[in-house]
């Protein structure tokens, strides 16, 4: 069958239409995609990660949420990295050479997991290197697509925004099964040296992005005055007071590390059936996603954030059926159990989290939104260092191991309940204004697998815990950005 030219035509502009949404397919697009589709890509070797610690280096529970807290640092001072870019550029570039980079040092971080890493130190560096790779990358591909949004008509707004998300997503979904998978056949340094590959890809796609050389070598006129509009901002009792009850709404200790060892340990859960765990909750997400999209974003915070913490807590504590194995009374296995726990904790975990995106946004007043978003994204990561940190102290002390569950139970009453402590709180939150009110609230579309490097605790995915959500992909975040 011979196509004709205008057959061709009509073709590419279906595509163009349906598949980009109706923005032409540059080679700078793309390239912007392929570093999004990475980011939810290097899911991979999330699980990897898990045995090697648990196994390889023999770490206990406690350890191993410690570790992950540190490594995690990266995220809590991404506004940071955006004011590097955009004040120190490198030969006259802002944007692509610390793309480059970026690939280069995630690359480096899992070869060295691959090969040299023996030790925890050496192991939390790694990570912490890789991490840093994944969020500076962010930093700049969100700022590119934020820079060009600003030229989006009102009736394409946000559409880029959401293309990007999708392919953030399509990486995440790719990957969740084979996770599990390639671990069933191969060593995990294996699996570090097949994820090394993927940062180099957003090495190689960064020439592609168009960027027009600067003259002046440092620009820190920018970041001062993002600086002070910035300090304006937060002085505000109106920002400062909501931001406050999200540090300490995301604070609360998580478990996830000792569920973790208890699921592999205890219940013998294997690689391969932990990988579909990651499918089914990464779908769950997406439908989470929806759900509230098209029933609860007119609710207004105060509610959302209550009622979703009342149920997610209340729900979280049906693990304690799995932990005291009354599930098997019940005639149910302990994967069917899991797999089903794990979809309706996911469903309504990422119901309970969605609103912190939209009134992050809300909160940001004109002139700085990029900059304070980016802050208030960071307060929020920080809480999740602080969430690990006292996690793996209460593992300590209730003297929770590698093989001793014994206080388990009490572990997931503690991180249940405690979730509940901010909600007197609630008053801190603006009073009346819903989520559909903000209309910079459609450009933040979170990613389906996780939102933040914070996000997991309250996603609550106890049969999968997600100790390496620094290598997830990010919701799309308008960074500290300046004008080329």
């Amino acid at each position: 069958m011979i196509i004709t030219e205008s057959g061709l035509a009509k073709i590419k502009a279906s595509v163009q239409e349906k598949v980009f949404f109706g923005h032409e397919p540059t080679a700078e697009l793309i390239a912007i995609l392929l570093v999004y589709l990475v980011q939810g890509i290097l899911g991979l070797a999330r699980l990897a990660i898990s045995f090697f610690l648990k196994d390889d280096l023999a770490l206990s529970p406690a350890e191993v949420s410690a570790l992950m807290g540190i490594a995690a640092l990266p995220w809590m001072v991404k506004p940071l990295f955006g004011f590097i870019s955009d004040g120190l550029p490198i030969f006259g570039y802002r944007r692509r050479p610390y793309l480059i980079l970026s690939g280069l040092l995630g690359a480096a971080s899992w070869i060295a997991l691959a090969t040299v890493v023996h030790t925890a130190w050496a192991a939390t560096l790694a990570i912490a290197l890789g991490s840093l790779s994944v969020a500076f990358s962010d930093v700049i591909v969100d700022s590119l697509v934020v820079e060009r949004a600003r030229n989006e008509s009102v009736g394409d707004a946000g559409s880029l925004q959401s293309l990007c998300w999708g392919a953030s997503a399509a990486g995440g979904l790719l990957t969740a099964y084979f996770s599990g998978f390639l671990l069933e056949h191969f060593s995990t340094r294996t699996v570090f040296g097949v994820t090394a590959t993927f940062p180099l890809i957003v090495s190689i796609v960064a020439w592609w992005i168009a960027e027009t050389q600067i003259a002046a070598k440092t620009d820190w006129a920018i970041v001062s005055n993002q600086l002070q509009q910035l300090w304006k901002a937060v002085s505000q009792k109106s920002i400062w007071m909501p931001t406050a009850f999200l540090f300490l709404w995301q604070a609360t200790p998580t478990a996830e590390s000792a569920f973790f060892f208890f699921t592999t340990n205890e219940l013998g859960f294997q690689p391969e059936f932990l990988g579909r765990v990651r499918l089914v909750t990464s779908v769950a997400a997406l439908a989470g996603i929806w759900v509230f999209q098209r029933f609860l974003k007119t609710v207004p915070f105060r509610v959302i954030f209550g009622w979703s913490t009342v149920i997610s807590a209340a729900l979280g504590l049906s693990t304690l059926l799995l932990v005291t194995h009354a599930n098997r009374a019940l005639g149910i296995s302990d994967q069917w159990f899991s797999l089903g726990d794990s979809l309706v904790l996911t469903v309504m975990g990422q119901i309970a989290f969605m609103p912190v995106l939209v009134l992050a946004a809300r909160l940001c007043p004109p002139g700085v939104e990029a900059t304070l978003f980016a802050l208030l994204m960071s307060v929020v990561n920080l809480a999740g260092l602080v969430s690990y940190e006292t996690g793996a102290f209460l593992m300590h002390w209730l003297g929770i191991t590698e093989s001793n569950f014994t206080n388990l139970a009490l572990l997931v009453i503690i991180t249940n309940v405690t979730t509940l402590l901010p909600l007197p709180l609630l008053g801190w939150l603006p009073a009346s204004d819903s989520t559909q009110s903000e209309p910079s609230a459609q450009t933040l579309q979170p990613t389906a697998l996780e939102l933040d490097s914070t996000s997991s605790k309250h996603l609550a995915q106890p049969f999968l815990p997600d100790l390496m959500t620094e290598f997830v992909a990010q919701p799309l975040e308008p960074e500290t950005v300046g004008d080329d």
